[in-house]
């Protein structure tokens, strides 16, 4: 999926405009939640989420979704990534 897609699917699911985000390569942060309901398109780079056990890679392209206070771990590749992030409270 290419950035202008994603925004119209945002568009279409009462997301907000997304931010940039940037990750260092091969970062990680462990078990955390956060207090709103994400849907993310990784631009560079990739990242590894994990939730319930479960570990999943998103390569450019690719969208994640965390509902909210939805526990996960993330980790980084090799070259870190860059992802547009949308936060819905």
């Amino acid at each position: 999926m290419n950035s202008e897609q994603f925004l119209q699917l945002l568009r279409q699911d009462g997301f907000p405009e997304p931010v940039e985000v940037q990750q260092v390569p091969n970062g990680q942060l462990g078990i955390h939640e956060h207090p709103f309901e994400v849907k993310a398109l990784v631009v560079e780079g990739d990242i590894t989420i994990v939730i319930d056990g479960l570990s999943k890679i998103y390569k450019a392209g690719e969208i994640f979704h965390l509902e909210f206070k939805q526990p996960h771990a993330e980790s980084y590749g090799p070259e870190g990534v860059k992802y547009l992030a949308s936060r819905k409270q």
